[in-house]
């Protein structure tokens, strides 16, 4: 998995979550209107704060991955100010993975499926969430996308080789350890 591709996974956020019972299908289609960069300004909602203020994605990025063998979390390119990722090198017959944690503040966790008929809603530790599996319509990626109070969500990006139940079970692992680390709603 390229890192321009893992990129513009998270440019149109289509993630799937850990979800520990599936309720029913996200219905909708993608609506190229409403893209993530035509929404509300990163680190704002509607009422203009913040939910995710004092917190650092790539801190915790970093304590959800803790003992994977990951190296420390950096921003990423796109969407620097609220995006972090981490990768970890093909070694041997294990493909390498990409994680992107990105908090964004002002964005339903409903918003911008880009792969409806592949995205169910359940919950993540009791938090409404919803799953993607091909967010981009590609094999290896699956998403997470958590709701954050009532208008913001924390999306958890997995991209590993082409294998996409193995995506969505270490996307579901790693929703689960950065889920108490949001702020409660």
């Amino acid at each position: 998995m390229t890192a321009r591709r893992v990129l513009s996974a998270l440019a149109v956020p289509a993630i799937a979550l850990s979800l520990t019972s599936c309720t029913s299908q996200v219905g909708g289609q993608a609506s190229p209107s409403s893209s993530v960069a035509e929404s509300t300004a990163p680190g704002t909602d509607s009422a203009g704060a913040s939910p995710f203020a004092g917190l650092n994605q790539c801190t915790m990025l970093d304590q959800a991955l803790t003992g994977q063998g990951f190296p420390p979390a950096t921003p990423t390119v796109a969407r620097a100010k609220e995006s972090c990722r981490a990768s970890k090198a093909t070694s041997g017959n294990t493909p390498g993975v990409d994680v992107i944690l990105s908090l964004q503040a002002g964005q339903n966790y409903r918003d911008n499926v880009g792969n409806p008929s592949q995205a169910s809603e359940g919950n993540v530790n009791g938090r409404p969430a919803v799953e993607e599996r091909e967010p981009e319509h590609s094999s290896g990626q699956c998403g997470v996308w958590l709701e954050v109070k009532s208008n913001s969500r924390a999306l958890v990006l997995v991209s590993s080789g082409s294998d996409t139940a193995t995506a969505c079970t270490q996307v579901e692992d790693i929703a689960a350890k950065v889920e108490p680390l949001l702020p409660k709603n």
